[in-house]
């Protein structure tokens, strides 16, 4: 009997999403057999599809190079719990512009699509149909469903939803800033982190005591064993105002000795801390990385070779 993995995602079928989801099969990620997709709303909806049981996976956007991090991803993953990212990669975004066929760029009062994907066309929009009113749209491709059901009249969407709903693409490759790419990561229930590649990322969320350094002491935990910080951020806990949960982003694996005993410290400052992964980057040298475990596993040989007497 074959195997099916259900993986939830932004739908409908025609989202960037689904491209990601998609490369992610093609890549082993969802593990051998089928792969049933189950589009949904919102990248919560996808979450709590996982942390239910209706699906095995989400594959969410977490990070763009535009507007940052997806923070309603963030928060989604952390208010629950339960969940755990796996795998992630990175998908260049650019936008067609579709109408329905026999309408023209003239005819077009009101335009859809997701509001972040609206700020990544209003250069386009200014200078094409700058009277059009903007609609939001759940996703990119549900805006072009809207427009193939008349409740739109233009969208900007990937490609392929222009072939899955009949629409005429008038304008291809849209995107005020060239090159924009998307972060995707592949979300499971709770387990064992993806094995440790030496070219791996490690993401935590922590809250501190509100007291005077706590902020400070916490990151200097890190800085200390030389592991390096790629991105901070802070978000509202929305339990009492002026409190905070820190989303940290660090290079190496929950394997890694620095690392671990970093992690180990933030536990004993934190109020509550939620490990979310450790797992492959793609592109980053790990080189360093590797050699550094190897120097650290010496130092521990000689620490039991003390303890020991044979030091």
């Amino acid at each position: 009997m074959t195997e099916t993995t259900t993986v939830a995602y932004l739908g409908p079928a025609g989202t960037f999403t689904e491209a990601a989801l998609i490369r992610f099969q093609d890549q082993g990620a969802f593990g051998p057999g089928e792969v049933t997709q189950l589009p949904v709303n919102s990248p919560r909806e996808a979450l709590d599809a996982v942390r239910a049981g209706r699906a095995d996976f989400a594959c969410v956007a977490i990070e763009n190079s535009v507007d940052g991090a997806v923070t309603s991803t963030f928060d989604a993953l952390v208010e629950a719990g339960g969940v755990q990212i796996y795998h992630e990669l990175e998908i260049e975004i650019a936008f067609s512009i579709m109408l329905r066929p026999g309408t023209e760029l003239s005819d077009v009062r009101t335009f859809a699509t997701h509001p972040v994907a609206h700020q990544q066309v209003r250069q386009w929009l200014a200078e094409n149909i700058p009277d059009a009113r903007f609609v939001p749209a759940s996703s990119n491709a549900a805006a072009a469903e809207a427009v193939a059901e008349g409740r739109a009249d233009a969208a900007a969407a990937p490609d392929r939803a222009a072939v899955l709903f009949g629409l005429d693409v008038v304008a291809k490759d849209v995107a005020d800033v060239a090159g924009a790419r998307t972060r995707f990561v592949v979300v499971g229930p709770r387990g064992v982190p993806t094995p440790r590649t030496g070219t791996d990322q490690t993401t935590v969320v922590f809250t501190l005591p509100n007291e005077p350094g706590t902020l400070v002491a916490a990151l200097t935990e890190f800085s200390l064993r030389g592991v390096d910080m790629s991105r901070i951020e802070s978000r509202p806990t929305r339990k009492v105002f002026g409190t905070y949960h820190f989303y940290v982003d660090l290079v190496g694996h929950i394997d890694d000795v620095p690392l671990a005993e970093a992690l180990r410290a933030l536990w004993l400052r934190a109020e509550d801390i939620t490990y979310l992964g450790s797992w492959p980057t793609p592109g980053r040298d790990g080189e360093a990385t590797v050699a550094d475990q190897a120097r650290l596993e010496r130092a521990t040989d000689w620490v039991r070779a003390a303890r020991e007497g044979r030091a």
